[in-house]
């Protein structure tokens, strides 16, 4: 048997720095991907977040009268998505809960408006304790709280 270990030439390594660039194909075609799953997501939930507060601008839109059974739909549409979003607010009542929507507001309840709130729920339908003036602000409070918070 010959021996051709001799005939063998030695090992080359490569002469410079070894890069990682430029990268395969295979490797833009993930970034890609990756980037547009990324951007899908934060496009989806965006969407999603704006139909809730479009949903709920639009029942308040509905409950808009100048009639104080308005005020106990208004009180119901900020009850239902305190609900939705901040779990703890469901056993919220009372000053409690004028409190709660103001820590959450730019814009702070008080006063006349934050009674009608309250008391909107109890109230007959003909009591002339609160005006239609009281209703309208009670609807930019809604308005704007909903605005800030979904």
């Amino acid at each position: 048997m010959q021996d051709n270990l001799p005939e063998l030439r030695d090992i080359h390594l490569p002469s410079g720095d070894i890069s990682f660039f430029p990268l395969a194909y295979g490797w833009w075609v993930l970034a890609g991907v990756l980037a547009a799953a990324v951007l899908l997501a934060w496009l989806t939930r965006f969407l999603l977040q704006r139909s809730k507060k479009r949903y709920a601008l639009k029942l308040l839109a509905a409950a808009r009268r100048p009639d104080l059974g308005s005020a106990v739909r208004m009180s119901e549409i900020l009850r239902r998505i305190c609900v939705y979003k901040y779990k703890t607010a469901a056993a919220l009542f009372g000053m409690e809960w004028i409190e709660f929507l103001n820590r959450h507001a730019k814009e702070k309840i008080s006063g006349k408006t934050a009674r009608l709130l309250l008391d909107a729920p109890y109230i007959s339908a003909d009591s002339k304790a609160y005006d239609d003036q009281d209703v309208a602000e009670l609807y930019r409070f809604c308005q704007n709280w909903i605005g800030e918070n979904l």
